[in-house]
């Protein structure tokens, strides 16, 4: 992977295409988004995908870092959070992919999620 595919796959994510998302996993994935369960394999990470997808109108990421080493990457900055009653939330995140033929394979999202789904 390269820093073009990574911003690429952020495009993805934030125009909420779940096929071309998939596009950059493998086949067998880990996919675990903060404290909640791993998904294993493409399916399943479209339907915990989807599912996010369907409790918000949009979001938007701002990458402050890629770093790429060896069989990994990591991505870090912000993502803005448009809630159903349309009011927004930035919350930050780091994410750390495991790639394999270039394809990630392991995707652990790390971040609070809570802030999305609590007003105040």
């Amino acid at each position: 992977m390269t820093h073009n595919d990574i911003h690429d796959l952020f495009g993805a994510i934030d125009a909420q295409d779940t096929p071309k998302f998939l596009s950059y996993l493998s086949p067998d994935v880990r996919f675990q988004f903060g404290n909640w369960p791993a998904a294993i394999g493409k399916d399943a990470t479209a339907e915990a995908v989807d599912g996010f997808f369907g409790t918000i109108v949009a979001l938007s990421h701002d990458l402050h870092n890629i770093f790429l080493v060896e069989d990994h990457a990591i991505a870090r900055g912000e993502v803005t959070y448009t809630r159903k009653d349309s009011t927004q939330v930035t919350l930050p995140f780091t994410n750390v992919y495991g790639i394999n033929d270039g394809k990630i394979h392991d995707y652990q999202i790390y971040m609070d999620i809570n802030p999305l789904y609590t007003q105040g």
